[in-house]
């Protein structure tokens, strides 16, 4: 894919999925990777790829809810490569349970890892891709930044405060005149291992829930949604949708407005399963 030739891409979560995915074709696209994961055994497989490709590579353990951390990472990234031209916050979690049962503890861990992550990532890497003079922000959301349903509240919110945030970011680099587009993704259903490392409120099978979306909700390989991203960066879009799920989930809530939730409520009822 042309346009990455020669920058220097971090990409957070690395180490399954979507991550990985985007390592492995920046990679191939020419350019030169920083990776960070908790998952030290995915990162090292991540990192096998991407040195098999040729690569130059940078792996690191970051646990992005640590936000001095995420810092002193971000300097050392910047110094070890010379420069950073984009910042890929992909790191995320997934958690279901209705608010009612929820505990306080659960919704603040999908918050840290898949909000305050974000803004961990953007705030720590954003003077380097500025500096960097052609930098890109690419903040992964959600289809579940779009719209919401019960049981992923949790979740919901931390992809929608994901969405606000970018494109609020957005907006600030043009009226600053910075050289830096900003991105926001919205997968649909990937195929990845997020659904299986959730966790669930009391009482509900973690293991039942996984098979579920896997089953009836995946459509979408790392692969092909990394392409799809990738693509929409080197077009310097302020949005991308990824999936044809996505695509239409999308459409439907702009057609209903706020009645989506009178269809989508009974339909989600459906699915999960019963506590």
């Amino acid at each position: 894919m042309k346009g990455f030739a020669g920058k220097v891409a971090v990409v957070t979560g690395a180490g399954s999925g979507i991550g990985q995915a985007l390592a492995v074709e920046l990679a191939r696209s020419g350019a030169k990777v920083a990776i960070s994961d908790v998952d030290t055994e995915g990162l090292a497989q991540t990192e096998e790829q991407v040195k098999a490709i040729g690569a130059p590579v940078k792996a690191d353990r970051l646990d992005v809810t640590e936000r001095e951390a995420f810092l002193a990472y971000a300097d050392e990234v910047a110094e070890h490569f010379g420069k950073v031209n984009q910042i890929y916050n992909n790191a995320g979690i997934a958690f279901t349970g209705d608010i009612e049962i929820s505990q306080f503890k659960d919704i603040e861990r999908v918050m840290d890892v898949d909000f305050w992550g974000v803004v961990n990532g953007t705030k720590a890497f954003l003077p380097h891709v500025i500096a960097s003079g052609d930098g890109h922000v690419i903040n992964i959301s959600s289809v579940f930044g779009l719209f919401s349903v019960p049981g992923q509240a949790a979740y919901n919110s931390a992809k929608f405060a994901v969405r606000g945030f970018t494109e609020a970011l957005r907006q600030e680099m043009i009226l600053a005149r910075h050289p830096v587009a900003v991105t926001t993704v919205h997968p649909g259903g990937i195929k990845t291992a997020i659904a299986r490392n959730a966790t669930a409120a009391e009482g509900l099978d973690s293991d039942q829930l996984a098979k579920l979306f896997d089953k009836r909700l995946a459509r979408t390989s790392p692969q092909q949604a990394a392409r799809v991203i990738l693509d929409a960066v080197r077009k310097k879009k302020a949005r991308v949708l990824v999936g044809n799920d996505a695509k239409v989930m999308d459409l439907m809530v702009r057609v209903a407005g706020p009645y989506y939730q009178q269809l989508f409520g009974p339909v989600m009822g459906r699915l999960m399963p019963k506590v």
